[in-house]
């Protein structure tokens, strides 16, 4: 869990307010290298080559990083732009003391190189205008749509979306599995100014043609998950991509009311039990908006369906989900 250093000097500005705290967070990442690099086999009076060498280029990947978060009524948010550059510099210093390394490869240079981001199997037009699944066998060219559309595939025509409509930038395989685990469950933060990137690159050719949303809302971890990993992965994400849309991302308004169990290991149907009525859209802030939904995977979708029921329950009118990856 990171631990918190709380600014000791003033940080009122009109941006944040008089009652506001600031934080900054850094994660302790070498609590899982060190006691791996201490192991040895029964017997073995020195280490193997082999047991020392992978924890230690994971330390040199999984290097400290810095986040600024204000803390405001009960409420974390990300800090303005009047305070981010103190975000830059700490991230200068980091990347001249511990040098990136691509997550897929352990190539000196980014947290994912060029060669490895080439390699990730994106998800191409023309695919499905509803679930954005990439057209084949699935498709029939018989079923009905409206005039100059593609029709939908027979996924969907079996079992309908509650979503407005599903894309994904890429294949959950490869280098981009990897950079999403080190992201999610590694700490490696700075992995969400690539990947979002990406996402923002991908939905100028994926996104429905047309379709101008009012916000971007990501999936909610509950309080005691994000407590425990200490971030929200989706966030991040949906950060770097509102920047790149220039769209508000709003992350108080759809909260996770019930702690439910991974989705790891469940089936479809198991999936959709573990995550019904677990979310809640609480205000007014997003009634008659449309609603672009951000997450890190979509598997069977139970997750981002359960989500958008939550938000037209409160009176969002169109929910489209886009999503980093998506299992096959």
């Amino acid at each position: 869990m990171p631990f918190r250093r709380k600014l000791k000097t003033p940080c009122f500005n009109r941006r944040v307010g008089r009652n506001a705290e600031i934080f900054i967070l850094r994660p302790l990442r070498l609590g899982g290298a060190i006691p791996a690099l201490c192991q040895q086999s029964p017997g073995a009076k020195f280490l193997p080559c082999g047991r020392w060498i992978d924890p230690l280029r994971q330390l040199l990947v999984t290097r400290p990083s810095l986040e600024i978060v204000i803390r405001k009524n009960g409420s974390e948010q990300p800090a303005p732009s009047s305070r981010r550059w103190l975000k830059g510099v700490g991230d200068a210093i980091l990347d001249l003391l511990f040098p990136p390394r691509c997550v897929a490869c352990h190539r000196l240079g980014a947290w994912l190189c060029t060669a490895c981001l080439n390699e990730i199997e994106a998800i191409c037009l023309p695919v499905c205008p509803r679930c954005g699944w990439p057209v084949g066998e699935v498709l029939s060219p018989g079923l009905a749509a409206p005039q100059g559309e593609m029709p939908v595939c027979d996924r969907c025509q079996q079992t309908p979306f509650q979503l407005d409509g599903l894309r994904a930038c890429a294949f959950h395989s490869g280098p981009l599995r990897e950079a999403i685990h080190q992201l999610k469950y590694e700490d490696v933060r700075s992995l969400a100014a690539p990947l979002g990137k990406l996402m923002g690159d991908r939905w100028q050719e994926l996104g429905p043609p047309g379709y101008d949303m009012d916000a971007i809302v990501p999936v909610p971890l509950h309080a005691s998950r994000q407590r425990e990993r200490g971030y929200n992965q989706a966030a991040l994400l949906a950060r770097v991509l509102g920047a790149y849309l220039r769209r508000p991302v709003v992350e108080n308004a759809l909260i996770r009311v019930r702690a439910t169990a991974p989705q790891v290991g469940l089936s479809a149907d198991e999936r959709r039990v573990n995550v019904r009525d677990a979310f809640r859209c609480v205000g007014e802030g997003l009634r008659g908006q449309r609603v672009l939904l951000v997450d890190d995977v979509c598997t069977t979708g139970s997750t981002l369906e359960a989500a958008c029921s939550a938000l037209k329950d409160g009176g969002v009118s169109s929910v489209w989900a886009y999503t980093l990856a998506r299992a096959r």
